[in-house]
């Protein structure tokens, strides 16, 4: 970061463009942004929406996924429409959500779901088909439960692919949500972005992007990576 931050100040002093601030000016409207609040309540605001639309997205993927990695029939059905979602692109989502469902809470959660549900949808597929035939003899053997056989075998597998299945998803739902903002919604990092936009604030721009970056970062690094590592801890004990 700071070998980025040095690099952009040497362009911007060569350049001597209004159009490319130079760091002060975009920590001058980073600070601006924190002291307000105008920053923590539009994030909020956009990822309360993100989280709704990854619950249904959660949900059906969850559902279409384990019916794909278990029978082979509903795989060759449902294959097809999942890679056509993985290839299309988050602003055709956006563009299309819109002009479906206008500026609503729907926009944003159908939107999301959609870009999520794909990536997520084919890992838990995939992490279905990797569950060891052997121990699911061995289960049924033993006439263990639904939820012991939820709890001790299933789960235990998919958290690796459902994990990645979330990052990958989500790394497309933060584009597709600030797009859906931009278009079509009066609030949220989306919206501010397109407002420092129209009044040419390059600075402003760069200060909410930066900003953003830094609360993914935060929840890849922090909450997914917590999560990940407690969820796999399993893992680590039984390698040692």
């Amino acid at each position: 970061m700071i070998l980025l931050a040095i690099g952009w100040e040497l362009m911007a002093r060569s350049l001597a463009n209004p159009l490319v601030p130079h760091v002060a000016e975009i920590g001058s409207e980073l600070v601006r942004i924190l002291s307000d609040g105008s920053f923590v309540s539009q994030v909020l605001v956009t990822l309360g929406r993100v989280a709704l639309g990854f619950v249904f997205a959660f949900a059906v993927s969850l559902a279409v996924g384990i019916a794909m990695g278990r029978n082979r029939y509903v795989r060759q059905f449902a294959e097809p429409a999942v890679l056509i979602g993985l290839t299309v692109p988050g602003l055709v989502w956006a563009l299309l959500c819109v002009i479906w469902f206008g500026i609503s809470l729907t926009t944003s959660t159908v939107a999301v779901a959609l870009s999520l549900a794909p990536p997520l949808t084919l890992s838990i597929a995939q992490g279905v088909k990797t569950v060891s035939a052997e121990l699911q003899e061995i289960a049924a053997v033993y006439q263990l439960s639904q939820r012991a056989r939820l709890r001790f075998l299933w789960l235990p597998t998919l958290y690796p692919f459902l994990l990645n299945g979330i990052r990958i998803g989500l790394s497309m739902a933060w584009k597709v949500i600030v797009l859906v903002e931009i278009f079509g919604l009066s609030s949220g990092v989306g919206y501010r972005l397109n407002v420092e936009y129209s009044s040419m604030n390059v600075a402003g721009v760069l200060a909410w992007t930066i900003g953003f970056a830094a609360v993914m970062a935060v929840l890849e690094y922090g909450f997914i990576g917590g999560l990940e590592r407690r969820l796999t801890r399993w893992r680590r004990v039984a390698s040692v």
